[in-house]
Order: C-alpha cells, then structure tokens, then sequence
C-alpha cells in the first residue's frame, strides 16, 4: 500500500481512536471534523451509539458562515460545550480523528475547556 495522504491520514485517525477505545471509561467522544470550508464537532456516547450534541462552523446562529479560520472554531468549540452542559455532560475524550492538534482544532479544544467543558 501506498502511503498517500489519504492513506497517512486513516492510519493516523485509527492509531487515535483504538487509543481512545482503549481507556475509554463511559465518557462521550468529543469527535472533530474538519473540512476546508468548515469545522464540525459531534459528542458521541459510543456505548448507546447515539449524538448527544453537534456543532459546525455552518450554522447560522454562531455567525461564522463562510469563515474558516481560527476564531470560528473557537466559537464552534464555545457552542459545543454549552450544549454539552445541557445535555448533562461534565467531560468527555477529545477525539481529533486524523487531524493533528494544531491551528483550528487545537482553538477548538481550548474554548471548550474554557467554556466548562473537560476534555
């Protein structure tokens, strides 16, 4: 197998997520996705295999549309982590996929711990 990006990218994306598997004690997957145009984060409760809570740079009410740089995904990370707190959740793993800790989701992780949400 070649190691395109493509390929670079899942084995990275796996390599973090079978860590998380791994001392996952029923906390959500706080899971990003990043496009890019975008930014988009989902709490994940893998146990029962359902969203509790979503946000994404393409939402209207968060006045981000059509930005993509680092201050829209502070604000994505402010969102998700409100909508954590009313959906009764304290702290969840930070799941940054293939994506590495830096620049968008990195600010994205900062303002959802500054928001109360621990990570």
């Amino acid at each position: 197998m070649a190691n395109t990006k493509r390929d670079l990218f899942i084995k990275r994306r796996l390599r973090v997520r079978n860590k998380l598997r791994k001392v996952n004690a029923g906390r959500p997957r706080l899971s990003v996705h990043r496009s890019n145009k975008n930014i988009s984060v989902q709490l994940i409760d893998d146990v029962n295999g359902v969203t509790l809570a979503s946000a994404s740079s393409l939402e209207k009410d968060l006045g981000v549309v059509g930005k993509n740089n680092v201050e829209a995904a502070a604000k994505v990370g402010a969102a998700i982590a409100e909508r954590a707190k009313k959906a009764g959740v304290t702290e969840a793993y930070f799941d940054r996929g293939g994506f590495l800790f830096h620049g968008k989701v990195k600010a994205l992780a900062e303002a959802a711990r500054e928001a109360g949400l621990k990570i």
